[in-house]
């Protein structure tokens, strides 16, 4: 039997997806442009008025979306996070972790709730969630698992000492997760940005008309799933044309 033909409108349609850090920034900016080409989307993160606001303006715009408020540094709300959308939309075939934080300054004034805030969140989430998807993945043998690191898992910088670590070990977690799962037809890939011009733990970018705004990396997100079945982009750096 031939495939049916993709909706070149709607390459996503009928396609599940799950945003962490969905309701604002990078993580609302993917989550618009997959809902846009026709994927239902699950999005959750941990102010829940944010989410209210990121879900009204979502189904604005003819996305079915699903919001939860969630702690994706804890098992128990990840695997309350999965069932619910699996229970309202069905198996999850794209992942896309992107909740994070910074915390920036002399490593030597920071405090071990501070590394546990950072780590916790931009490394542990990933593996929390990426494990409660993962064995539906590997049972249906396809999916796509995207995590959202930046240029700052590749080089270092005075005062980012924290943060370089958790992208560090999110671009090793990463290689990791890629190579066991591709096995099971699961591709895994990273992003990693440059300086964007989001509300980010209070760090702003020099000129904001210069740097990378959230729709770049909700373009690579899109380019990275729907690319043909036979491959898959293991690592894509962005970069904005002009430095700030």
């Amino acid at each position: 039997m031939n495939p049916s033909p993709i909706d070149r409108e709607q390459p996503l349609a009928g396609i599940v997806a799950l945003v962490t850090g969905g309701s604002g920034g990078i993580g609302l900016a993917i989550t618009r442009r997959l809902g846009r080409m026709g994927a239902r989307v699950s999005i959750c993160g941990k102010n829940p008025s944010k989410l209210d606001r990121a879900a009204a303006e979502l189904r604005a715009a003819g996305i079915e979306v699903l919001a939860l408020q969630t702690d994706v540094t804890r098992a128990d709300q990840i695997a309350g996070l999965v069932r619910k959308s699996q229970q309202t939309f069905g198996p999850i075939d794209i992942l896309v972790n992107n909740a994070g934080i910074g915390l920036f300054g002399p490593f030597q004034e920071k405090s071990e709730a501070d590394w546990d805030a950072v780590l916790n969140t931009n490394l542990k989430s990933v593996f929390l969630v990426s494990r409660e998807v993962a064995p539906e993945m590997i049972r249906r043998k396809s999916g796509h698992i995207i995590n959202i690191s930046s240029l700052a898992g590749k080089n270092t910088f005075a005062n980012g000492a924290i943060y370089c670590a958790s992208k560090w070990g999110l671009m090793g977690l990463t290689g990791c997760l890629a190579e066991e799962l591709r096995a099971h037809g699961i591709r895994v890939s990273v992003i990693c940005p440059g300086s964007v011009a989001t509300d980010f733990s209070g760090q702003s970018v020099k000129d904001p008309s210069k740097a990378l705004q959230a729709d770049d990396v909700a373009h690579a997100v899109a380019a990275l799933v729907t690319q043909a079945p036979g491959s898959f982009i293991s690592e894509v750096h962005i970069r904005p044309t002009r430095k700030p």
